[in-house]
């Protein structure tokens, strides 16, 4: 085993880089982004762009990874011989660190919510309407709960901390998941959110925002351009076969996508059966934190003692969401401090100032946490998946990328992923990507 760290097992890796996947933006963007534009359609769509589009990037990422066996810093300025890439590598392990910062007061309030059910029980209505209010001190201090549960997993290393954790909790993700929709399918209103997410209309495919919305969901739910899968492939075995690994771990993102959409599509409509609001005024199915801070408290409301047991099992399952990702995306700056700066593990987990940049947002959230999002996922993740292809499609010696992918393969040259993927991501992937990044900026009017 590798002295920096190495998965012991297949299903190790697999979990752990699905698990960074999969994260809270799967369980309440993707489901109410399928309802809305064509149900099952979307569905399809957005399994074609998966692989069409994320698929060929993440690939990029585990391969530089294994091949470097590096941080995201000193694994592009290997790949590229220049202080170019080391920039691109700083540039990502920031951006990581941003997206951590606010991550952490979402997965907090998560953290407080499902601390609320407990209270709830109890009769403790003092306690509850501070668990769910807004005051300063609670996001200070769940968030920083929060970042305490993801550095102490992160302080174990890979196989004692990442991989054991990740074995884990995925499967309990997946089992919680599961036993809330049979629940949720046995209640009124259940079998027509069924029918908006399940029935395709086929006429919505050729709809421009829905292939834009397809394609943003595709490449950001993978955790792609901020070296998350970079990091995490170093740490891959190199007996390993690289595309069947990065094919198992596409294949999971979406299952836990479209199961996260089985839950809940249908317990939005059993809360519309129960008088709850769960269309905006535009008419659009309500997203994001109103849908999870909102929408689904109504519902667990209407479902008496039940409902406190429901609420507890669904936010167990969004701090465990939130923790498989926050997770590999710790490990991005982990990984740099103690490659790069020779710390020991624990003091670089420790001595990390993402709680610092925490409070700056909570402390200014009117003004920094939706501008923090948006320049993260925005602006800097999609121009990180950019120049990865870029790096890798036109800078990285095409002879050493065979090299590395037959270590897993010998016969890697003469399958249909070589044949196909180096020319893809050299052409393709960029056209894509800086598309996307166009459009999301209202520059084409489409």
């Amino acid at each position: 085993m590798s002295a920096r760290g190495e998965f012991s097992s297949r299903i190790g890796f697999v979990l752990a880089a699905a698990g960074s996947a999969v994260g809270l933006g799967n369980i309440w963007g993707f489901p109410t982004q399928v309802a809305s534009n064509g149900g099952a359609a979307f569905v399809l769509v957005y399994v074609l762009l998966a692989f069409v589009l994320a698929y060929p990037v993440l690939m990029a990422e585990l391969i530089i990874g294994r091949a470097t066996r590096a941080n995201m810093v000193d694994a592009l300025g290997k790949i590229s011989n220049s202080n170019l890439g080391r920039a691109t590598g700083v540039w990502g392990f920031v951006t990581v660190s941003m997206i951590l910062a606010f991550y952490a007061i979402v997965a907090g309030w998560m953290i407080s919510y499902f601390f609320e059910s407990f209270t709830q029980i109890i009769g403790w209505d003092s306690a509850s309407q501070w668990l769910t209010g807004s005051s300063m001190l609670r996001s200070l201090l769940f968030c920083g709960v929060f970042i305490a549960l993801t550095a102490s997993i992160v302080v174990g290393g890979v196989s004692n901390g990442i991989e054991r954790w990740s074995v884990r909790l995925m499967p309990t993700l997946i089992l919680i998941i599961l036993l809330l929709i049979g629940y949720v399918a046995t209640l009124d209103g259940a079998l027509a959110g069924w029918k908006a997410y399940l029935v395709p209309d086929f006429s919505a495919i050729w709809d421009a925002g829905l292939l834009i919305s397809a394609m943003g969901q595709a490449f950001f739910s993978m955790s792609l351009g901020v070296g998350t899968m970079l990091v995490y492939g170093s740490y891959v075995s190199k007996n390993e076969n690289l595309p069947v690994l990065g094919a198992s771990v596409a294949l999971v993102d979406i299952g836990v996508a479209i199961l996260a959409g089985m839950l809940i599509i249908p317990a939005m409509y059993v809360a519309l059966n129960n008088g709850v609001q769960i269309f905006s005024e535009s008419g659009q199915l309500i997203a994001g934190d109103s849908l999870i801070f909102t929408v689904l408290p109504a519902l667990f409301n209407t479902m008496g003692m039940v409902g406190y047991v429901v609420a507890f099992a669904f936010f167990a399952l969004m701090v465990i969401a939130a923790l498989t990702s926050s997770i590999s995306m710790l490990e991005v700056p982990v990984a740099y401090v103690v490659e790069s700066k020779g710390l020991p593990r624990k003091k670089a987990v420790w001595m990390l100032i993402i709680f610092v940049m925490s409070s700056i947002i909570i402390v200014n959230f009117e003004q920094l946490f939706g501008l923090v999002i948006s320049i993260t996922t925005e602006y800097s993740q999609p121009l990180l998946g950019l120049a990865l292809s870029i790096f890798v499609g036109w800078v990285w010696k095409r002879d050493q990328i065979l090299a590395e992918i037959k270590q897993g393969n010998e016969q890697a040259e003469h399958s249909l992923f070589w044949k196909i993927w180096p020319w893809y991501l050299k052409f393709v992937c960029p056209v894509i990507i800086l598309f996307m990044f166009v459009r999301s900026l209202n520059i084409l009017d489409i």
